[in-house]
């Protein structure tokens, strides 16, 4: 049975989430379909337009996209505070750039007058939608419905186009940020889509390489807490050009012909966060099967279930006692 999805996410533990979302069937709905040679490369391209979009109304950042041929990972930080910090009517217009709303608050938006019980249940309205607005299950249907809908309106059909449920993984420490970062950026190398980061299509590493040639920033990607803004709200743990350096160099150790650890002077960023050489090469590679619901250090790992009065977690198809009952 499939663990509740409160369960699975816990922003008092950790606002870092990994989410995956599959083609029904695993079918090639998002490229080149290996039976009938249709080509649908181009959804892939509305799934980055989307989330363009959804950027703009949900207290979720997203800090690294892979938009594979059936499958799409994403990092996701869910800003809590943010959220909080929203006036009522700053949540009506988000809420409207992604829903239609209710008659309350299209009349609102319209500039009408509303009498003081309408304007008492537009606000209960609100802070209903301020809610959901920074849930990660809203934030993954906004995106999965909406790439449903025109999938099936361009094929003519009717039915499911992804998997029922989207996987989500916590990610607890800034090792399993970065191992699972790395893990999203470098998956169209792993699929031999791409040969390098910056041929990797429909990735954030991509859209960060092409920003930084330019001394630029991607707008709709979560920030580096490294030298490129000062004072800026909690982003990804470590520089930009570090975090480019440790991609290229995890994914050399990815090849066949060039296995092996990897060297302090390719990548500092794994001293600096005291990271073991050879548990990153395991767990930047095989991340997604290895880690399981909840990602982090085994100390991390300990704390937060006993705080949820758990006592087993299952990691990579075995189930592991973290505590004596």
């Amino acid at each position: 049975m499939p663990t509740p999805r409160k369960q699975l996410v816990s922003l008092s533990d950790t606002p870092w989430y990994h989410c995956v979302s599959r083609c029904v069937r695993r079918a090639w709905l998002c490229g080149v379909d290996p039976y009938d040679g249709r080509d649908h490369s181009h959804r892939r391209q509305w799934v980055v337009d989307r989330l363009k979009q959804l950027d703009t109304a949900f207290a979720v950042d997203v800090a690294t996209y892979a938009i594979m041929s059936n499958h799409y990972h994403l990092v996701l930080r869910v800003d809590v505070e943010g959220a909080a910090s929203w006036s009522w009517q700053e949540v009506i217009e988000r809420w409207h750039k992604v829903y239609n709303g209710n008659m309350l608050s299209q009349r609102f938006l319209r500039g009408e007058t509303l009498g003081n019980a309408e304007r008492k249940l537009l606000q209960n309205f609100a802070e209903t939608w301020r809610s959901r607005l920074s849930d990660i299950s809203w934030f993954m249907a906004a995106l999965n419905e909406y790439i449903a809908r025109l999938a099936n309106a361009e094929d003519e059909v009717t039915g499911k186009y992804w998997e029922a449920r989207f996987k989500s993984q916590a990610l607890l420490d800034e090792q399993a940020i970065l191992a699972c970062s790395v893990y999203c950026d470098l998956n169209p190398i792993r699929a031999l889509m791409a040969e390098t980061p910056e041929s990797s299509d429909y990735t954030s590493i991509q859209k960060r390489i092409e920003a930084a040639k330019t001394g630029g920033i991607p707008c709709n990607l979560l920030r580096f807490q490294g030298s490129e803004v000062k004072h800026q709200k909690a982003g990804l743990p470590c520089a930009l050009k570090d975090y480019i350096e440790l991609v290229e160099a995890t994914g050399r150790i990815i090849r066949e012909d060039k296995r092996g650890a990897i060297a302090a002077s390719q990548s500092p960023i794994l001293q600096r966060l005291k990271i073991d050489p050879h548990t990153w090469v395991q767990i930047a590679t095989t991340f997604e099967d290895s880690a399981g619901a909840w990602a982090g250090s085994p100390d991390r790992l300990q704390k937060t279930c006993k705080r949820l009065d758990k006592r087993w977690i299952c990691q990579s198809d075995k189930l592991i006692k973290l505590y004596p009952t």
